[in-house]
């Protein structure tokens, strides 16, 4: 199915990091829609997932986790976000930059269910600029000045904020299908 021709979501989950003893959970999740290989700045979903107060979270761990654990702990339990975020998971094919984390954290959100297909963004940005100094997402918006398309399409937040996270893949997936021999990037898995 050629992303051009098709609704997906696009997905990011910020984590509290690996920390001895205590399982990585999820705390934030973003989700954007791309649209016929457009970003969709009127479909978001953002929410905060709680994470016990007392858990500790790992201190390299990107993200304002830190500045936010009240509101994290206050937060929806996991049940309640996934509620909120199935219509935007299911039945559609997804993306995500380095997919596995986002893969990890909807298979503990929903066991029983299938997602996908997947598109890493990730991968295809190793293909498409194997000499970058850097395939981090925040790294790949600057060096090739995306930075303007991502504040248009999502004006608040940064880098390691899930929404915003979300839209910087989405983004960088829209410009990736512009890119001759691109156009006809399909659905992967």
């Amino acid at each position: 199915m050629l992303i051009r021709e098709t609704t997906l979501t696009v997905l990011d989950f910020e984590t509290t990091g690996s920390v001895p003893g205590f399982d990585t959970e999820p705390w934030q999740v973003g989700a954007v829609l791309l649209v016929n290989g457009r970003v969709d700045p009127a479909r978001m979903f953002e929410s905060m997932v709680r994470v016990d107060i007392n858990r500790p979270f790992n201190a390299y761990a990107p993200g304002k986790h830190h500045k936010l654990r009240e509101e994290i702990a206050a937060a929806d339990e996991v049940s309640r976000v996934w509620k909120k975020l199935e219509g935007w998971v299911t039945g559609r094919p997804l993306a995500a930059h380095n997919a596995a984390t986002e893969k990890k954290f909807l298979r503990q959100m929903a066991p029983m269910h299938h997602f996908g297909p997947w598109t890493d963004t990730l991968a295809l940005a190793r293909k498409a600029w194997p000499a970058a100094p850097s395939h981090t997402l925040e790294d790949l918006i600057a060096g090739l000045k995306l930075e303007a398309r991502v504040r248009e399409c999502c004006p608040r937040g940064e880098a390691h904020d899930a929404l915003y996270d979300a839209v910087s893949c989405a983004v960088l997936l829209e410009y990736l299908l512009t890119r001759p021999g691109w156009e006809q990037l399909a659905t992967a898995d």
